[in-house]
């Protein structure tokens, strides 16, 4: 399956200052199957080894750092000649190797020529107890689950994702229904690889479910692997992610996890989810003003599920209510198209994600992102009946020397106003591009 983030390795590879390359990202994202695909397709041989319950790599990085001794052993491990320039060493898993990660330093300072991919989880990286992390040493990629555009890809719409990440509104325009119903699609099968294959392949929707189910409780088994001391706080919040995001005000309540939790009892989990990369946080912003990260509110923010499949898994929605039934966009409190936005835009825009919600004047802003000279204002509505004041009042406490944009993200077709752009649901996969001649009026 196509993968965006294929164009990224290809200009790692292409790069003649690269360093080893660290692919992080949550489990079943798809981490495997990209950077093997990768190898076989741009390089003559692939080294690839497991690290998971490898006494055998174990042994390599046991003994000290001597270069051309480790690149013989992975030679002889992977059954591949290791040549610079024509071999990529794949190790998978580094985090369960003790010494594999600070390994990369060497890597990059005595065998630059090699070229070297490990992929494993940002939450195991750091918890290698004694083992400093290679800074300045390695360069790194985060990967998210499966976008809508990408989704398209596996369906075989590719005609139709070339046109939506073009932006061809006036093609798109006839195929606006088509498009809704597989965005209904992708709201039951989410952007899980497994799911997705098995979504496409016409498997049964019991069985995608059940992928999606297995996934959730390969999660639940992990929280329980990296943390015993604090296991029923991850769980508990995580359990509670949906609930928080049924209400009316989706910021996070500590005391909605336990009765009278506070901040600094539950902080820690929370930060174990982000870390695995299961829920994405999005903090709140004191000010609509650049640059955001200036403004961050620590104490304000919304949890969201990686993958809005898994959100549909874990909370049983049926698939007819995705699929067949008009109530698919507008149930929940609009948690589900929410959620969807946010998952789109943090494959683009990592964690530099925010929301704004303000008293004088009342507003509430589904997501901030921008640059250091540019605002965008994100409103999120899950079906037809939409209403656009908090972006209104927005654009009118925002500074005029601010290049602000407004966008709405709804189920009505595109439409291009003075002061906003309402873009169908559909289209939030797109990147978010510097308009050449509009803004606020």
């Amino acid at each position: 399956m196509h993968r965006k983030i294929y164009n990224s390795l290809r200009e790692w590879k292409n790069n003649p200052n690269r360093k080893p390359l660290i692919l992080l990202g949550a489990r079943q994202v798809g981490k495997t199957y990209i950077i093997r695909e990768f190898g076989q397709r741009e390089y003559e041989y692939v080294a690839y080894i497991n690290c998971h319950h490898n006494q055998a790599v174990n042994a390599i990085f046991a003994n000290g750092f001597d270069m051309e001794r480790i690149l013989r052993q992975i030679e002889a491990l992977a059954g591949v000649p290791v040549i610079a320039g024509k071999t990529l060493i794949i190790l998978d898993e580094i985090q369960e190797v003790p010494n594999g990660i600070a390994s990369l330093k060497y890597f990059c300072e005595n065998a630059r020529e090699q070229d070297v991919i490990v992929a494993g989880s940002l939450l195991g990286i750091s918890l290698r107890n004694g083992e400093s992390f290679p800074v300045g040493k390695v360069n790194m990629l985060y990967m998210y689950p499966m976008t809508f555009l990408e989704f398209l890809q596996a369906k075989g719409e590719k005609i139709i994702a070339d046109n939506l990440d073009s932006e061809n509104w006036d093609i798109l325009s006839p195929l606006h229904d088509k498009l809704v119903d597989l965005l209904r699609q992708y709201y039951f099968c989410g952007g899980m690889p497994e799911a997705v294959k098995a979504f496409v392949d016409g498997r049964p929707l019991n069985d995608v479910r059940r992928i999606q189910l297995d996934i959730l409780e390969a999660y639940y088994r992990d929280m329980g692997k990296h943390s015993s001391t604090m296991v029923e706080k991850i769980r508990l919040v995580w359990q509670s992610v949906p609930m928080q995001l049924a209400r009316e005000n989706k910021k996070f309540v500590f005391g909605a996890v336990r009765n009278g939790a506070r901040a600094r009892d539950l902080e820690e989990a929370i930060q174990w989810l982000v870390d695995a990369g299961i829920v994405i946080k999005v903090n709140g912003t004191t000010t609509p003003a650049t640059p955001l990260i200036f403004y961050k509110d620590s104490a304000s923010f919304k949890l969201y599920f990686l993958d809005i499949g898994l959100l549909g898994a874990i909370t049983g929605v049926e698939a007819e209510e995705l699929l067949i039934n008009n109530s698919a966009f507008v149930e929940f409190k609009g948690a589900l198209a929410e959620n969807y936005v946010v998952q789109q835009k943090q494959s683009e825009f990592g964690d530099a994600l925010f929301y704004y919600a303000s008293n004088s004047p009342k507003m509430e802003i589904d997501l901030l992102t921008g640059t250091s000279s540019r605002l965008w204002a994100m409103e999120v509505k899950a079906g037809n009946n939409v209403r656009s004041q908090s972006l209104a009042k927005l654009s009118e406490k925002v500074s005029p020397e601010t290049p602000l944009t407004c966008i709405r993200y709804s189920l009505l077709p595109y439409e291009r106003q003075q002061w906003m752009t309402n873009i169908p649901l559909y289209g939030a996969c797109v990147a978010l591009k510097i308009p050449a001649d509009f803004g606020r009026k």
